[in-house]
């Protein structure tokens, strides 16, 4: 204990000490740090009792003390519940958000792909295209081959062997 709270303390004796007796303490409401603690509307009504709650001990006192209790475990239920339903609400906000994120990046590689088979598409269709081309040419060199044979007097086996007898 510090010595500033320390000047708050009284020893009470009492008038006839006997050797059983316990020694009481009070405490000056002013010595006391946590006092000037603030502490919300909400969660004083639950922790100090409403005035009519005070215990008198009657049974008609004792009735609406008992209403106090439930009326207090009422109203911590309540604030649970709205702890509960503000929870639920942010947990829901981050999976929406979550989902939000996920739907930007399926989009994003959605595009993407789109793109992609764009540009693959293209490819084959200038393969398809040339590969057109390179038939047509070979179909002509073809004829061109075939035409040139029956049109020479030398078949091409005689004019190779006259070649490479010149050689």
């Amino acid at each position: 204990m510090q010595p500033s709270e320390i000047s708050g303390l009284q020893y009470i004796v009492p008038s006839n000490p006997s050797p059983y007796s316990v020694p009481a303490f009070k405490l000056s409401r002013f010595s006391n740090p946590l006092h000037n603690l603030y502490i919300p509307p909400q969660l004083q009504e639950i922790i100090s009792p409403h005035p009519s709650c005070i215990n008198n001990s009657t049974s008609d006192e004792a009735d609406e003390q008992q209403l106090c209790v439930i009326n207090e475990r009422k109203q911590r239920r309540m604030i649970s519940n709205r702890e509960s339903a503000r929870r639920s609400r942010m947990r829901k906000q981050r999976h929406l958000d979550e989902l939000w994120s996920q739907v930007v990046w399926l989009r994003n590689e959605n595009h993407q792909l789109i793109d992609k088979l764009n540009h693959v598409s293209e490819s084959h269709d200038k393969v398809v295209e040339e590969n057109v081309q390179l038939k047509e040419e070979a179909s002509q060199l073809r004829r061109m081959l075939s035409d040139v044979q029956l049109t020479s007097p030398y078949s091409p086996l005689t004019d190779l062997e006259h070649a490479l007898a010149d050689n």
